[in-house]
């Protein structure tokens, strides 16, 4: 059998193509310079390739230890994951955990549910990014995010979700329109109601928004937005009706407002909040807890 490198002598080989410079590479190893030396010739011993060329003021990582080095830098990062893995199996969601939160969620739920978390996971640290769903998911995709909380339906490809609660709308006017004393409102009542929505690569627009895409032609936009409380300044004002989600009312998002809200009848056109992670994330189970934890949470916010 083949002799293998090592995880020290590959650390080293990273540091050196980092840094250039044996000198600087044994510091950020926390070595000395001739131990990295020595590491490194000793990992061109069991490879069989000249790794860098050594003069005696400068360092030239050749092409071959250039591309063994990127390797070794994934192969490291694996092992770190491999740690963090069977650090978590001990005791899972501790650490920290990167979480993208679309705005039409993060400043309604966060707040609340939090602490939720964090009086049960007190080890969990959430470390939170707030964008819109697009550049969430690109976030997402290239490892600078670990999970998202999001609404659906939304194409996400190949990522793994979880539904966690439906998120349902109400008809939302100031007092002196003409439905603000109905009881609840059908699509039919809505037919060519002017109605004040968000920005069209904002959530609510359509994507997590069905409801319009049933009758696009027979429902006016005379307003696009780009936040929920904009919306309901605007109503406020009576220039319009609009779509909230539930769970900004319960936020207290009309707070202080005149603005009055109606149930819609159909209700299956409610958006639905849930996670989103990539599929190859060792934390998959993790991630599931964490929903199912949600999912309690949810719970005993309708109760």
């Amino acid at each position: 059998m083949k002799p293998l490198p090592n995880l020290r002598q590959l650390r080293y080989l990273v540091a050196l193509a980092d840094h250039s410079h044996f000198g600087r590479a044994a510091d950020a190893c926390g070595v000395t310079q001739s131990t990295l030396s020595v590491g490194i010739r000793e990992l061109e011993a069991v490879l069989g390739v000249t790794l860098a060329e050594r003069t005696k003021r400068t360092v030239f990582i050749t092409p071959a230890g250039l591309q063994i080095a990127e390797r070794a830098r994934h192969l490291l990062q694996e092992a770190e994951a491999l740690i963090e893995m069977g650090a978590r199996a001990a005791l899972p969601l501790t650490g920290q955990l990167a979480l993208g939160v679309i705005p039409t969620i993060g400043p309604f739920l966060l707040p609340r549910l939090l602490p939720y978390i964090s009086g049960r996971y007190p080890e969990l640290r959430l470390v939170l990014r707030e964008d819109k769903t697009g550049a969430l998911l690109e976030r997402l995709a290239a490892g600078r995010l670990d999970l998202l909380l999001m609404a659906f339906p939304y194409d996400v490809g190949g990522f793994e979700t979880m539904a966690l609660f439906k998120d349902p709308y109400w008809f939302a006017c100031s007092p002196q329109h003409s439905l603000a004393d109905a009881q609840c409102l059908s699509e039919d009542n809505l037919n060519g109601e002017p109605l004040l929505l968000l920005e069209k690569d904002q959530c609510l627009h359509s994507h997590a928004l069905p409801f319009l895409e049933a009758a696009p032609r027979r429902m006016q936009t005379t307003f696009s937005a780009t936040s929920l409380h904009t919306l309901v300044a605007m109503v406020a004002e009576g220039m319009g009706a609009t779509l909230l989600p539930e769970s900004a009312l319960s936020a207290g998002i009309l707070k202080g407002s005149p603005v009055v809200t109606r149930p819609l009848s159909d209700q299956a056109n409610a958006r639905e909040i849930g996670l989103c992670w990539r599929r190859q994330s060792m934390r998959g189970e993790e991630f599931r807890a964490l929903g199912r934890l949600i999912q309690t949470w949810a719970k005993g916010q309708q109760g």
